[in-house]
């Protein structure tokens, strides 16, 4: 059975004001508890999966996101990924990444993600001008960005994607390009970039509420995401997502799972997971998690997809992808085929130049890619 594995730290050192994940600085005082009530979770929910006391978990591919992984200390992460290498087998393991915050990580804590290994990194860069970190929340300056970069390289981490972010406050085109530019030079494998979004509950939401947020006007914006789309293949990075570039060979398998409809365990505070027709999410509240894992009693949200959200879902994270929608495996999985769901929409989408559709797909275009909401929209049911 074909599965990934997420595994969430909900530490940061600082909230960026962007950010509506379930993330908490301040909370330090509860990691040795966590890492105790996240080994114990995953032990249990394979118990409960019908594994033996001796067996290990065997995913596809393995994440551990935050928040901040890399803001626990050096002993900290090597509790974590002990209590992985005793809970999870890596036998089977495609990919195995961590999300790295610079301003979080020295020499001595790559060596040892390296060591337990990791074989792929997701750096939050978001820019390389120091103004705008500063003005998103960030705890790193642009020098800081760059040497986590170029040290993780030089230990021989060859497989690093980077977080970009354009539309924040006060950026022009300019400030956008020379990021960029500075970003190619890193010569990274990957690279996702994000128009900023005003999430309800953020330090920006706010500032929005009471006037205090100067963003960039629409049409700067669209210029900015028209230049991204645009620069990034012509430098080599092939667009296999609405938001993620990355050369040839290092596509994210983990993500690739999510939008691919494949199932996936997430275990701490917050994860969600999404397993054999059922979603699940666990208590985001960090004690609580706690003290509720002893319990049997983590998760707050146990629900059946029914079959019409599952085929919403199928193309609305289809259509995220280069290749679209599988209308093999849309078919295989309903017993009708897509044209019989959605033939209509197809037809009027298609006439409107925002998808492709062929034989064994159907894809957003250009044109779609960038008004994907709108497209997806009409695939609901």
């Amino acid at each position: 059975m074909e599965f990934g594995v997420y595994i969430h730290i909900p530490f940061c050192q600082q909230k960026c004001f962007y950010c509506d994940f379930p993330s908490f600085a301040g909370r330090e005082r509860f990691i040795d508890d966590y890492l105790l009530a996240l080994k114990e979770e995953i032990h249990k929910t394979k118990s409960n999966m019908g594994y033996g006391q001796d067996e290990k978990l065997q995913p596809k591919t393995l994440y551990i996101g935050g928040g901040t992984p890399t803001v626990l200390a050096e002993e900290q992460l090597e509790k974590l990924f002990q209590l992985i290498h005793e809970e999870i087998s890596l036998d089977f393991c495609e990919e195995y990444t961590i999300e790295v915050n610079p301003g979080t990580v020295n020499e001595n804590k790559l060596k040892l993600l390296k060591n337990a290994g990791i074989t792929r990194l997701s750096i939050g860069v978001q820019s390389l001008d120091d103004k705008y970190l500063q003005a998103i929340g960030r705890i790193h300056n642009a020098q800081e960005a760059v040497d986590t970069v170029q040290l993780a390289q030089l230990l021989g981490l060859n497989n690093i994607s980077i977080d970009l972010m354009y539309g924040l406050p006060g950026q022009t085109m300019a400030v956008l390009q020379e990021t960029l530019r500075q970003a190619l030079k890193l010569k990274v494998q990957h690279i996702s970039i994000y128009g900023l979004q005003l999430e309800e509950g953020t330090a920006f939401a706010k500032m929005e509420a009471i006037g205090k947020l100067q963003l960039p006007a629409d049409e700067i914006t669209e210029a900015m995401y028209d230049y991204i789309t645009s620069e990034l293949p012509q430098q080599g990075y092939e667009r296999y997502e609405i938001s993620n570039f990355a050369q040839k060979g290092f596509y994210s398998r983990h993500n690739m799972s999510y939008w691919q409809d494949k199932m996936y365990l997430g275990f701490g505070s917050g994860a969600h997971s999404y397993w054999q027709g059922k979603r699940l999410q666990n208590l985001a509240d960090i004690p609580s998690y706690i003290k509720a894992v002893p319990e049997n009693n983590w998760q707050e949200l146990e629900e059946q997809v029914s079959e019409k959200e599952h085929m919403e879902e199928m193309c609305f994270l289809g259509l995220r992808t280069a290749e679209g929608i599988n209308k093999k495996q849309f078919s295989q999985t309903f017993g009708r085929n897509l044209e019989e769901i959605y033939g209509d929409v197809i037809i009027r989408l298609t006439e409107k130049g925002l998808l492709k559709d062929k034989e064994d797909s159907c894809s957003l275009t250009l044109l779609g890619m960038r008004y994907g909401n709108q497209v997806f929209s009409e695939f609901l049911l």
